[in-house]
């Protein structure tokens, strides 16, 4: 199979390429610049010239594959609404490449969209629009209403890996570095499922050799829900800094536009994916990662 892949460089997106290339698939990778192009064809991947807000480079890439993995994403939340229509629209554009087409069409989400209490499985959807993100499956939705064989991937909040350089974890190391201290806030109760990049990989490769029905969720979970205080801590005695606990205020000023993020009680589960894919989650937990060298190369 020929897949189209955006995001194909990122964290993510670069261990996907490995995944289906090892599994004998070919891969056309979207790249915005020379310095991913080559990147792509040292992995041995096609580059395919482009952007996410280039619609005609998106539409070839989509028309001359076999399938499609949506993996990009920019990642400025200081224009995070934006960005997300931006996501919205990536989605209806390819949607349109593979209309009257049955070739699979995986898209990528998040846990963190649902915001409830409880734990969140593949069948919930997101009845709110507070979370622009919200935006990315309602696009699905729509476009399976017209046929599209598009199913979704939600990601976790923390999908962790040695080479995990700009996910949320490398975000709380450098805050405790830079301001000494690592923090959680209140008691750390509140938790993040995970998964480690390369068990992340499989499940998109898996999901697009199913070809599910239009529509489908699957939740890349290896852990339902790594307390805070445990990332926390853990982060602290790496790093020799003392773990605080402050309160929401506080939490606030340290945190900045993070702090949304470090408050997620996102409990998730993903049983059914598991169940449906045969996926089975084998590399690291995200507290191994923590405790090893994954995170700390240089200071152990």
């Amino acid at each position: 199979m020929k897949v189209f892949v955006t995001g194909a460089t990122g964290f993510v997106g670069t261990a996907v390429v490995k995944e289906l290339l090892a599994a004998g698939h070919q891969v056309a990778g979207l790249a915005r610049s020379e310095a991913a192009a080559q990147k792509l064809i040292s992995l041995g991947a096609e580059a395919h010239r482009g952007d996410l807000t280039d619609t005609d480079s998106l539409k070839a890439g989509a028309a001359n594959a076999d399938g499609v993995i949506h993996l990009g994403f920019i990642h400025d939340f200081s224009r995070f609404k934006e960005m997300c229509a931006v996501d919205e629209k990536v989605i209806e554009t390819i949607g349109e490449a593979l209309a009257g087409t049955t070739r699979p069409f995986i898209v990528t989400s998040a846990t963190g969209v649902l915001a409830q209490n409880g734990i969140i499985t593949e069948q919930d959807r997101s009845e709110s629009d507070a979370n622009p993100r919200v935006a990315t499956e309602k696009a699905v939705d729509r476009i399976a209403a017209k046929g599209i064989r598009v199913s979704v991937v939600r990601l976790p909040p923390s999908v962790h890996g040695e080479e995990d350089k700009g996910g949320f974890i490398p975000i709380l190391i450098r805050l405790a570095r830079e301001k000494g201290k690592s923090v959680m806030i209140n008691d750390g109760a509140n938790v993040w499922p995970a998964v480690h990049q390369r068990d992340a990989a499989r499940l998109y490769r898996l999901a697009l050799e199913k070809n599910a029905d239009s529509g489908t969720r699957y939740h890349a979970v290896a852990e339902q829900g790594v307390p805070f205080n445990i990332i926390a801590t853990a982060i602290g005695e790496k790093l020799g800094v003392p773990v605080v606990s402050l309160g929401p205020d506080e939490a606030n000023a340290h945190f900045t536009w993070f702090a949304h993020f470090a408050r997620f009680n996102n409990l998730s589960s993903g049983e059914a994916t598991k169940s449906a894919l045969g996926w089975n989650p084998t590399h690291a937990t995200l507290p191994e990662d923590l405790t090893g060298n994954a995170y700390f190369p240089a200071e152990h």
